[in-house]
């Protein structure tokens, strides 16, 4: 008896042997396998299409290779033409038909987002049957309106979502996947994406074994100098194709330069239109193979922090620095104009990183210097003062457009400003927009802060 029982442990041992082979052979599988190279090998009929061939993936739309250089963005689709660009990316369906029709008009491309709430809190939102069916049909009837439009590229689900591998995140998959297959079924002919932010292997491996997304995108800004290393580390978890649907300069979050009491500091105009190009020219993955292309981001004008800080257009459509390094990128030609060339600005002769404190009603004198002072005759330039209010939010930056304080502006003289330190104790920016007669704008601002004569004691 009791040799049978020994020899039917040994049975068990060398079965449960087989079956830990077996399953780290699947894994091995899984992990380093390109199901997407198999997905895409074929060639379409579709308007758009991925196909993979010789080890590397090519986008086609309407039958011809497509490389997507565009921005992110809903507005200045004529412009975006005009500097070589072919794909822009909206983040809601907010305006799409006019967003599709002027985007059809100007031979461009749209990514169109399906906005998904955050799944931080699942009862939330993916626990609410009714709800999740609500968004399912919503959806359903918007694909079904807008899939001919000849303008559609991507179709985005989601923005930013984790895809975390735990059991309470069963509902978040489960209505996830029921459009990205609804999707598929009702409109082959475009693909379907999501977008994560920066380079995630935990992300990517629950992306790849629990979605049936066609192409995964980044939303990416400084980790972009690092892109490329990153992708080579995490090939088990993502060999498909994959775009950029964010890329720009460092923002303004942790890590980045700020003063003494924690505001960040931003570039000239000029600076950041450097910054695009070295970026671009040094860290976008042009050479991966699986790489279908970027979008930058602003095309428009945007409050995050400051309403300069990403925006390559000002509030009047006015051209930044950095549009034309986009069409430089684009086109490999610098269009005719310029905007304003920056040096620098300073309040009172001091800079941002002086971290100017000022008592309240103080007259101070600003100015800008500009590359060519001999252009300053030809320039318009614009001063204002806003308050800040970062430090109220539970976010490092705060896309709330501010209040412009004109009562503050004694005296503008072109380059120079004369204007009295607020009352009211915090942080604020003075700001000039430099305008020419080209449709250009050049920007730059100092942050200061105003501390009262004296704190009274109420109690």
């Amino acid at each position: 008896m009791t040799l049978l029982s020994n020899l039917d442990l040994v049975r068990l041992k060398y079965i449960l042997i087989v079956i830990i082979v077996l399953l780290i052979s699947a894994a091995a599988v899984f992990f380093f396998a390109d199901p997407y190279s198999k997905k895409f090998s074929k060639s379409s009929n579709r308007a758009v299409s991925i196909r993979y061939d010789n080890g590397a993936y090519t986008l086609y739309r309407f039958g011809k290779p497509f490389f997507i250089r565009g921005a992110a963005g809903t507005s200045h689709l004529k412009e975006l033409s005009q500097a070589g660009g072919n794909t822009i990316r909206a983040w809601d369906t907010v305006g799409l038909q006019h967003l599709l029709a002027d985007a059809e008009a100007n031979n461009i491309a749209v990514v169109v987002g399906l906005p998904m709430p955050y799944n931080d809190d699942m009862d939330a939102f993916y626990n609410n049957d009714a709800e999740v069916k609500a968004q399912f049909i919503k959806y359903r009837e918007l694909v079904a309106r807008y899939k001919k439009s000849k303008a559609i590229l991507f179709w985005c689900v989601g923005n930013e979502l984790a895809f975390p591998v735990k059991p309470q995140y069963l509902n978040f998959y489960k209505a996830f996947n029921q459009l990205v297959d609804m999707i598929h079924h009702d409109d082959p002919d475009h693909p379907v994406t999501t977008t994560m932010i920066n380079v995630s292997n935990r992300n990517l491996i629950s992306i790849k074994l629990r979605t049936n997304i066609d192409l995964i995108s980044f939303n990416i800004f400084g980790a972009l100098r690092s892109l490329d290393a990153d992708l080579k580390s995490i090939k088990h978890a993502w060999n498909g194709p994959f775009m950029i649907t964010e890329w720009a300069i460092d923002g303004p979050w942790p890590g980045q330069e700020h003063t003494a009491w924690g505001a960040y500091i931003e570039n000239t105009s000029n600076k950041k239109a450097e910054q695009y190009l070295n970026l671009y020219q040094r860290y976008m993955p042009l050479k991966n193979p699986h790489f279908l292309g970027s979008l930058a981001f602003y095309w428009g004008q945007k409050q995050e922090t400051t309403p300069t800080w990403f925006s390559l257009f000002d509030k009047y459509g006015n051209k930044s620095a950095s549009v034309n390094v986009m069409q430089y990128l684009w086109t490999g030609k610098w269009p005719a104009h310029k905007a304003p060339e920056i040096k620098y600005m300073l309040v009172d002769d001091r800079g941002a990183r002086d971290n100017p404190i000022y008592r309240p009603k103080v007259t101070l004198r600003s100015k800008v210097w500009m590359a060519d002072p001999s252009l300053n005759k030809n320039l318009r330039f614009e001063w204002f003062i806003q308050p800040e209010d970062w430090f109220r939010t539970q976010h490092f930056y705060n896309q709330k457009a501010r209040k412009t304080l004109d009562s503050l502006c004694v005296s503008e003289n072109q380059e120079t400003a004369t204007f009295k330190t607020p009352l009211k104790e915090g942080p604020y920016r003075i700001f000039v927009n430099i305008y020419d007669k080209n449709g250009y704008f050049a920007s730059c601002n100092t942050p200061f802060y105003v501390v009262e004569d004296k704190i009274t004691d109420n109690k």
